[in-house]
């Protein structure tokens, strides 16, 4: 026999530290959801009590601008002209969905604002909604300001 087939090899062995690593990710994430679970931080938690509320229609213009009214007078509040790129944005996904079920136009939106000072666009027609702060404050001051604006 040959000296190398006669030498012993060692068995692979597949490094520990990789399976500590995989253990501590795995028990992180268990112990992370049932935090959440038990302080109900969660994307499910209650929304705090509105403080004012306010229904809007949104409306294209021929001109290209976006006429905004109160929901129950229907007097226009303001029209929007330019890109106004976060407003229409939102305002067409929301839009997506009332036109995925066949509901038009008509019925307002919801605009809510909240004792912990977020800012909600909600679609009442659908169920739909948007947390306005999670797109920073500049983005919910462009709804935000509908709330204190007074028929033209």
């Amino acid at each position: 026999m040959s000296a190398a087939l006669s030498a012993r090899r060692a068995p692979d062995t597949f490094p520990k530290w990789v399976l500590y690593c995989a253990g501590g990710i795995i028990a992180f994430s268990l112990l992370s959801v049932g935090l959440v679970r038990i302080t109900g931080n969660g994307p499910d938690q209650r929304a705090a009590a509105p403080t004012l509320e306010r229904s809007l229609r949104f409306e294209d213009l021929p001109d290209h601008g976006v006429r905004v009214a109160d929901g129950v007078t229907g007097q226009t509040l303001t029209v929007l002209y330019g890109e106004q790129g976060f407003v229409r944005g939102a305002l067409r996904a929301l839009s997506r969905e009332r036109h995925a079920r066949g509901i038009g136009s008509a019925p307002p939106f919801n605009l809510v604002a909240r004792t912990d000072g977020r800012v909600t666009l909600m679609d009442p027609a659908t169920g739909q909604r948007i947390d306005l702060e999670s797109f920073g404050p500049t983005n919910t001051a462009e709804f935000a300001r509908f709330l204190a604006l007074q028929p033209e």
